[in-house]
């Protein structure tokens, strides 16, 4: 992976990264698997609800059904999560306690999900968010309730070097630029469109 080092970034976020190469040979602990589910936990979240809910899959421990989860996955997706060990969805609840409408669900979501991403990092292991999966085909197989929304999909695992584990397609974005917009195409200064400069 080429990228370019941001050294006014936490070398956690620096480090996070998406990777498709995964070693299929490698699992994860119980430990590793709550630790992640912990930092989800510990997200920030409108009043305090909470909406966020996730079903983790473990090849090793219930391969049924985490071949269920699988199956929902785009062709794709399947050619390099077939590597992974942990397969896990994440859910936004869009109904607050008081029964109404919980406009900031997914929001909240995202922000836990970005919580496993970090914490598998620390870890030293990659998280890969998807938005490649048939929804209404996971909720069947996994009986989700209508309320709740699956956002993304998420693989986590240990990265490999071995580029041949997935279709040459794939191998060109392992060994890709990692790279973003410029800092003035999304951050406005005091008015819409006004670049944030100077900073």
């Amino acid at each position: 992976m080429n990228k370019k080092k941001n050294s006014k970034i936490n070398s956690l976020i620096e480090k996070r990264w998406s990777p498709r190469v995964f070693d299929p040979k490698k699992s994860l602990s119980n430990e590793q698997i709550l630790s992640i589910c912990e930092a989800a936990r510990w997200a920030p979240s409108c009043s305090n609800q909470q909406p966020y809910k996730y079903i983790i899959w473990n090849k090793d421990t219930n391969i049924i059904d985490f071949n269920k989860a699988f199956d929902t996955l785009d062709v794709g997706n399947q050619n390099w999560v077939k590597n992974c060990p942990v397969l896990i969805v994440a859910i936004a609840d869009t109904v607050f306690d008081n029964d109404k409408f919980n406009n900031w669900a997914e929001y909240d979501t995202g922000a836990a999900s970005e919580n496993i991403c970090l914490q598998a990092t620390s870890l030293g292991l990659f998280a890969h968010q998807m938005a490649g999966f048939d929804v209404e085909k996971l909720k069947i197989s996994f009986d989700i309730p209508p309320s709740f929304k699956p956002m993304a999909m998420i693989a986590i695992g240990y990265k490999s070097e071995d580029l041949s584990l997935v279709d040459e397609k794939y191998q060109k974005m392992e060994l890709s630029e990692r790279k973003r917009k410029p800092i003035e195409n999304n951050f406005f200064n005091s008015k819409w469109k006004n670049p944030i400069t100077n900073y």
